[in-house]
């Protein structure tokens, strides 16, 4: 049994084929596409490896094209997207594999066509994926653990699986929801989010379901709820872990139902809605302690997706902070600062326990408050709050240094100083204030609120509108 390999570099090819001919398959290696083709026209093998691009053309036209006819493909690429891995599984290829590849996967892939063929699925018909807010805001990243993502995401996106999506806070799995409701069949169709932990326990029911005109004190008219919402299309759970228990039971039935109830209606409304549902906590952890169903667990995780935190893939992060630093700059039309290697390394060194969320509002907050061309190491241990830097006490005072800071602001803005220029400065100062008082009080509201001597309607207003999630820091002890 055969299996070509088309790849120009020799290197790739000599290893897959050791690999493969340690599995018992006749391997034929060659660096061109031309010849590949060729190739697989004449001996017609069980499988290909393909590269993605090749010196005389590109693998995934090839691809795109069916110029392998009914054999199965797994697609290689170094330069490995979030696009690619979409693109891959939409034009039919059986895989999609990232480089540098595990061997063992290479061996399970070579299993899946023996003893029988395994054709690639039909090509849908299909326009080419327009940017968007959520495909804009997508977490890049070339590590082993984002590009497994990648690839489950490719998987699972044209479906209407259930999907449930876990990871820490600031993450970006709201980002990953909205992704895969753009890749679906319901891409025409509403997505429909909301945080559960944020509505007051009382009321969520009512958001999700709808209710009736009389069906409580205060419903003055009837009103749809977020599945009918969504009717169509994707409704996104978010904090799915906080819901109440009696609220999950009702939860669960809609789910094998396909219907809802209004509270205070008596008749039931069928709804067609995909539903992605997303929580921090670890649920099997709240079955065990009574505080989550374990039907509903089961219901969700149809699909696992776990977002790694940024500790877990360190190496992203410079990539992360230089795309956040210049869409900051382009945003507030300044000269984007450089850098510097030593500044990149600093911030790689961090642990984020606010995670890309953190590091985005890090960028911002240096994009606008660096004094000079460069980022430094001081500059990223200012941002931090970290006042301590190689072991050396920083002298300068707050003062002197929010002023120096500030000065290299206006000084880009030149005649241009516009007139909300107060507004613009509290914008970046307000979300790192509030970020340490949070990290003090260990995500408590009310002491928070009492540290900075305001409201807590006035601070919860403050952390929806700059984007922070107050339970980020629940477990936070530095």
């Amino acid at each position: 049994m055969q299996i070509v390999v088309i790849d120009d570099d020799a290197g790739i090819r000599w290893v897959l084929e050791r690999v493969l001919r340690e599995e018992g398959f006749e391997v034929i290696c060659t660096g061109t596409l031309s010849d590949g083709i060729e190739l697989v026209a004449e001996c017609q093998p069980k499988l290909v490896f393909l590269d993605m691009f090749l010196p005389d053309g590109n693998g995934m036209d090839a691809l795109s094209a069916r110029a392998f006819g009914d054999v199965p493909v797994v697609l290689l690429t170094a330069q490995t997207t979030f696009d690619h891995a979409i693109e891959s599984y939409r034009q039919g290829a059986m895989e999609y594999l990232p480089k540098p590849f595990d061997l063992d996967e290479v061996r399970a892939l070579a299993r899946r066509v023996v003893p029988a063929d395994n054709p690639p699925p039909e090509k849908p018909a299909s326009a080419p994926v327009a940017a968007s807010p959520a495909r804009r805001e997508m977490i890049v990243g070339q590590s082993p653990a984002m590009q497994q993502l990648f690839r489950t995401l490719g998987k699972v996106a044209a479906s209407d699986l259930t999907v449930l999506i876990t990871g820490e806070s600031g993450t970006g799995k709201e980002i990953v929801a909205r992704l895969l409701h753009e890749e679906s069949g319901r891409k025409q169709r509403p997505f429909v989010a909301i945080n559960t932990a944020a509505i007051p326990a009382d009321l969520l029911e009512s958001e999700l379901f709808g209710h009736e005109k009389g069906a409580f004190t205060g419903a003055d008219r009837s009103r749809e709820g977020l599945f009918k919402q969504a009717d169509g299309g994707t409704l996104f759970l978010d904090e799915i872990g906080d819901m109440p228990l009696a609220l999950q039971a009702k939860l669960l039935r809609v789910l094998e139902s396909g219907t809802i109830q209004p509270v205070g209606g008596g008749r039931e409304q069928a709804v067609d809605v995909r539903l992605l549902a997303a929580t921090h906590c670890n649920l099997p952890a709240k079955i065990e302690q009574g505080a989550f169903r374990q039907d509903l667990y089961y219901r969700l995780n149809v699909i696992p997706v776990r977002i790694p935190p940024l500790r877990e893939r360190r190496d992203d992060i410079p990539i992360l902070a230089e795309r956040f630093l210049q869409d900051a700059s382009a945003e507030l039309q300044l000269d984007a600062p450089i850098l510097l290697d030593e500044a990149a390394q600093a911030l790689t060194r961090y642990d984020w326990s606010g995670n890309v969320r953190e590091l985005k509002n890090v960028m911002r907050r240096l994009a606008v408050l660096t004094p000079g061309p460069s980022i430094t190491t001081n500059d990223v241990a200012l941002a931090l709050g970290n006042i301590h830097h190689n072991g050396e006490q920083e002298s300068e005072r707050l003062e002197d240094a929010v002023t120096r800071c500030m000065q290299r602001f206006v000084d880009h803005l030149g005649t241009a100083t516009p007139s909300g220029l107060y507004r613009v400065l509290l914008a970046q100062v307000e979300p790192p204030l509030l970020e340490l008082v949070l990290k003090l009080s260990r995500g408590n509201q009310a002491k928070a609120a009492e540290m900075l001597g305001i409201n807590r309607n006035t601070l919860r207003k403050l952390l929806q509108q700059y984007g922070i999630d107050p339970f980020a820091f629940r477990e936070h002890r530095g």
